[in-house]
């Protein structure tokens, strides 16, 4: 997934509020299980029922972890009769994840380098 460039803005150092709510979105995404349902959401709008055999988690647990995801803005939920079907906000969480995925990817080949040197050299 390639990263979509924005407009180039003024930067300006963030406020203490604003570090605040940058690390609560953090620590929403600080848990694996929430990463593996924001993952089941790539492909669009899913109920907790199909959450439930996506991802494997417990439906009370599950609904712990939407509720989290939807209150820190990463989800959107529509009730549709008696369904409610979660979906991603917006792709930015994917492309985040992208970004972590490739930053250790990369540490893993510098790593696997230092060892293949140190058992050659």
């Amino acid at each position: 997934m390639a990263l979509k460039s924005r407009p180039a803005a003024v930067k300006r150092a963030p406020t203490p509020e604003l570090l605040s709510m940058v690390a609560g979105r953090f620590r929403a995404l600080a848990e694996p299980a929430r990463l593996g349902i924001l993952h089941a959401l790539e492909h669009g709008p899913l109920t907790v029922t199909d959450l439930v055999q996506r991802t494997g988690l417990g439906q009370g647990n599950l609904s712990k972890h939407l509720q989290q995801l939807h209150a820190t803005g990463f989800l959107t939920r529509t009730r549709k009769g008696l369904f409610v079907h979660y979906a991603l906000a917006d792709d930015d969480v994917l492309a985040l994840c992208e970004v972590m995925c490739g930053r250790l990817e990369n540490d893993l080949t510098s790593a696997r380098a230092t060892i293949t040197t140190r058992r050659t050299g």
